[in-house]
């Protein structure tokens, strides 16, 4: 966590990396391993308070003063203020501009190449684009952990994930066949998903995609790709034993590829302080 605390900005929030300005999604990442390592961080307060400065008028949190349609970081920020009662006034705006804001769906095509439902609502990396699976993800984790579970937009969300798993297991970002060939999966795509629709489904719809992921996250060596699939397995309490040494190995190729950008370390600690993921949601697996 000393990694991360030392990145923090005098005047308030995080850089993407040191020696950097303010970001936006930076802050907003690393804003959530410290809130779950201690509620009371000394650093949460300014970090918040700098992130509220930088929201926009619709309640929205862009990439960046000259990027405002790259509102992505909006979902982040609303986890990143859920504790927060000095900032609950921008979290609830964050969390209206999400329920009101969706990406671009339209009605499939009997010819189409691609095999998804395009026309169900879901959320977009970049305003005026078509819904992915990774903001969709962060959206539907956002509002769920603001008390919005039952809501109409969240049903969605999580009938968009489940329409863009693969057919063998896993999600990559939003497609699962092209012209008839199925494509891969990712993990960090796969854990994202895993977690915004966990105790929300039962286990036998996404038990290919645990499958997969059990698999193919001991071989992961990315942070983010590491990061997501541990918070996804851990939040359908399929966390692999020996998890904290797959974070202390990546922390530790840091030494021959150089340090990590903010967000990706912040997503890389999280499965430490929230091993159950970061809704600390449960499915008691069926019997076998």
């Amino acid at each position: 966590m000393k990694l991360l605390e030392m990145r923090a900005l005098p005047e308030g929030g995080f850089p993407s990396r040191s020696g950097e300005p303010f970001r936006c999604d930076a802050t907003a990442w690393a804003m959530l391993p410290l809130l779950f390592f201690n509620p009371h961080h000394s650093l949460l307060g300014s970090a918040g308070t700098r992130l509220a400065e930088a929201q926009a008028g619709d309640g929205s949190v862009s990439i960046a003063l000259d990027h405002t349609d790259a509102y992505w970081p909006t979902a982040i920020s609303v986890l990143a203020w859920s504790r927060s009662p000095v900032h609950a006034s921008h979290r609830h705006r964050g969390v209206q501009f999400l329920l009101e804001t969706t990406g671009r769906h339209f009605k499939k095509e009997p010819d189409s190449p691609v095999q998804h439902d395009s026309s169900i609502p879901g959320w977009s990396w970049i305003a005026d684009t078509h819904s992915w699976v990774e903001p969709t993800a962060l959206a539907v984790c956002a509002l769920r952990n603001s008390g919005f579970a039952q809501h109409q937009r969240v049903s969605d969300g999580v009938r968009l994930l489940l329409d863009r798993q693969l057919p063998n297991g896993g999600w990559n970002y939003g497609n699962t066949k092209v012209f008839g060939v199925e494509l891969h999966p990712a993990p960090e795509s796969t854990g994202a998903a895993l977690q915004a629709v966990a105790g929300l489904v039962p286990y036998q719809e996404i038990k290919k995609s645990v499958d997969y992921l059990r698999a193919e996250v001991d071989r992961a060596r990315t942070p983010i790709g590491l990061g997501w699939g541990l918070l996804g397995l851990g939040a359908w309490g399929e966390a692999p034993q020996g998890s904290s040494d797959l974070i202390h190995q990546a922390l530790g190729r840091q030494e021959r590829y150089g340090p990590y950008d903010t967000s990706s370390l912040a997503l890389l600690l999280l499965p430490l302080v929230a091993p159950g993921g970061i809704l600390e949601v449960h499915n008691e697996r069926p019997p076998m």
